[in-house]
């Protein structure tokens, strides 16, 4: 299974890395630029509200399907119809709930009106990553691969020509960005969908109320991990917007937004681990196959780059976010820093967070993101009034933290693995020494960029010299015969 991973890993990476940084540095930030903080904040804080609800759409469904059908292939003919109808019912349930809290908490007609629209294009995202799950459960990680990121090509077409293409005298409204994204979504949605289709042999959609309960009952467990790990994911903005007065409330999440868009960007790199360990892991666990060596081969790679990126970040914020933004550049540097140290715990969340999923370690894993989610409310509730998005950015920081912490002893204690001693002071001594290496890569050059630039290559070369970063390895696997 190395040999699976790290052939597709490959391939995913290249894709995302090829379109992805563009969509968010390209063309958010430059939404965000002809916007402006306050107006892109009203759409963030919606945004992130539509979120929180998130799973209603889903109830845990996408990954009880991935796990499911990477394990019984057969079963994707006998549950695709049923699970269709069971999207679409939960849909109009994610909708009036989403509304009715929306106006229970004070939401005004321009609010609820972009709502509306954030709501379907939730709902087609999430049925999207559903059509998904079916593709890679089936360990069609090529066609998976393009699927991840065919919405957001399309969205770079219709933003870019918008932005860019002087079709109208009229500045660019935040409103078409959302209209942009609903047309993308449909098509990505269409497309997935005659894929699976295909492969399940659809027919038409049968309504079954026996086979609605047991998929529920067994997605439960899935929906309520989803549920906690989106609220301390996504709360921060809404807290922020809420807990401070009118007009710095919004302001203040534009703020959040600007420095979380880097963040976000690093994090599609995670993610995309996440995507294809989850089958894998699932595969290998029914099979009775040891998972150690891919957890170790994936955490390594994410430690790499996570420490490199958390760090160089830190050091190099006001420079990147003064590249990047033309206002509030010193307060979202402020917020940069501390929420991509979080990075290095995020990462290391998609490796033993996926693999207790994968071996249904669902009442664990409730646990801990219970607790985060309180901890992250409770630390938001105290420093967001004292020291706005700054508050909000150490109670993701500390929340993320804590919960990887948490997984961490879970993994060990559930699956013994044995301590390795030398591979723990490796990695000690990386992350050790690019910390120093940031500290004295500041120093060499006049321009931070050549500086920066020297901090990645040092950061790799000594990942390199401590046997982390093997090329020689990751070509005998790529070149062996076996799979496993």
């Amino acid at each position: 299974m190395k040999k699976k991973f790290l052939s597709n890993l490959i391939l995913i990476l290249f894709l995302n890395l090829l379109i992805k940084p563009f969509w968010i540095l390209g063309i958010d930030r430059g939404v965000q630029n002809v916007v402006g903080a306050e107006e892109y904040g009203f759409y963030f804080v919606i945004f992130n509200f539509s979120f929180l609800f998130n799973i209603l759409l889903d109830f845990g469904v996408t990954n009880f399907n991935n796990r499911n059908i990477a394990q019984n292939n057969q079963l994707l003919k006998k549950h695709f119809s049923g699970i269709v109808i069971i999207k679409l019912f939960l849909a109009v349930l994610f909708t009036i709930i989403t509304f009715t809290t929306g106006i229970l908490i004070g939401y005004d007609a321009e609010q609820l009106k972009l709502l509306g629209f954030l709501c379907f294009n939730q709902f087609l995202l999430s049925f999207i990553l559903y059509l998904r799950s079916n593709i890679s459960g089936l360990l069609m990680f090529k066609t998976e691969s393009i699927l991840s990121v065919l919405d957001r090509v399309l969205m770079i077409i219709i933003c870019g020509v918008l932005l860019w293409g002087h079709l109208t005298d009229e500045p660019f409204r935040i409103a078409w960005f959302v209209y942009s994204q609903t047309t993308a979504y449909l098509i990505t949605a269409l497309i997935a969908f005659w894929i699976v289709v295909k492969k399940a042999e659809f027919e038409r959609l049968n309504w079954n109320w026996p086979f609605f309960v047991m998929i529920i009952k067994q997605s439960f467990p899935f929906a309520v991990l989803v549920l906690l790990m989106t609220f301390y994911n996504r709360i921060d903005s809404v807290m922020i917007e809420r807990l401070l007065p009118d007009g710095i409330g919004d302001e203040q999440a534009g703020i959040y937004a600007s420095a979380y868009r880097l963040l976000d960007a690093s994090n599609m790199i995670a993610y995309l681990f996440s995507v294809l360990l989850l089958p894998l892991f699932s595969k290998m666990i029914k099979d009775g196959n040891p998972v150690v060596n891919v957890v170790k081969l994936a955490f390594t790679l994410l430690i790499i780059v996570s420490v490199i990126v958390s760090f160089g970040s830190c050091f190099y914020s006001s420079e990147l976010m003064g590249m990047l933004y033309k206002e509030h550049v010193e307060q979202s540097a402020d917020v940069f820093r501390l929420i991509m140290l979080g990075y290095i715990a995020i990462s290391s969340t998609y490796v033993f967070g996926t693999l207790l999923t994968a071996n249904g370690n669902l009442k664990h894993l409730n646990f801990v993101a219970g607790g985060g989610m309180l901890l992250n409310f409770l630390i938001n509730l105290i420093l967001v009034p004292q020291l706005y998005a700054v508050g909000s950015a150490y109670a993701s920081l500390i929340a993320q933290f804590v919960t990887a912490i948490l997984q961490v002893f879970l993994v060990i204690k559930i699956f013994r693995f044995k301590a390795d001693y030398r591979y723990i002071t490796s990695i000690l001594m990386f992350i050790g020494g690019v910390l120093a290496i940031n500290y004295v890569s500041k120093l060499v050059f006049g321009n931070w960029i050549y500086n920066f630039i020297l901090m990645l290559v040092t950061s790799l070369l000594l990942a390199t010299g401590l046997k982390l970063l093997n090329i020689k390895g990751f070509i005998n696997i790529l070149t062996s015969k076996e799979s496993f």
